[in-house]
């Protein structure tokens, strides 16, 4: 007498192979709703005009001859003023951008010390890639460089090297 079919090899290996598609489609549909990436911008037009409007933040900062030296040794990050038309212990705005990361990005508030130096010790120490943004206080003019961490010997940022 035959076995019946549930006792079989074969039956069970052909429901098996797609009841794993199906798993692994629940599955994929289920990160794809979890990590949402949204490209395009509800508000692109107002994007575009503020793009424009940092665009004009390098050319004062050109206008002005700013160039900086970073440092980045460790976990401690100094700003020294090289050149331009800078106030005397003006507050700046350090952004620092992480590629891939968007949860390393952070901002900081520097405030330089008697000799003109802006210091900033970090939790952490940075290394790779990063996009590095100074601003004034009153957004007036921007640096923007992409730099590999530590820089232990320093790094000209200035208005060209956007």
């Amino acid at each position: 007498m035959p076995q019946p079919w549930y006792r079989q090899f074969w039956p069970w290996f052909l429901i098996f192979l797609p009841l794993c598609a199906v798993v692994a489609s629940i599955y994929t549909a289920i990160i794809a709703g979890r990590d949402g990436v949204n490209l395009v911008a509800e508000d692109y037009y107002k994007q575009g005009k503020e793009i424009n409007q940092d665009l004009s933040k390098f050319d004062r900062a050109e206008a002005l001859g700013i160039t900086m030296v970073l440092a980045v040794d460790g976990r401690e990050i100094t700003l020294r003023k090289l050149t331009g038309a800078i106030p005397p212990h003006q507050a700046l705005r350090l952004s620092l951008f992480h590629p891939t990361l968007p949860g390393r990005d952070s901002t900081h508030l520097l405030t330089a010390d008697g000799s003109g130096t802006y210091r900033l010790n970090l939790d952490a120490p940075l290394s790779g890639k990063w996009q590095v943004r100074i601003d004034a206080f009153d957004s007036e003019w921007r640096l923007q460089e992409t730099v590999r961490l530590p820089l232990a010997n320093g790094h000209i940022l200035d208005p060209k090297g956007r």
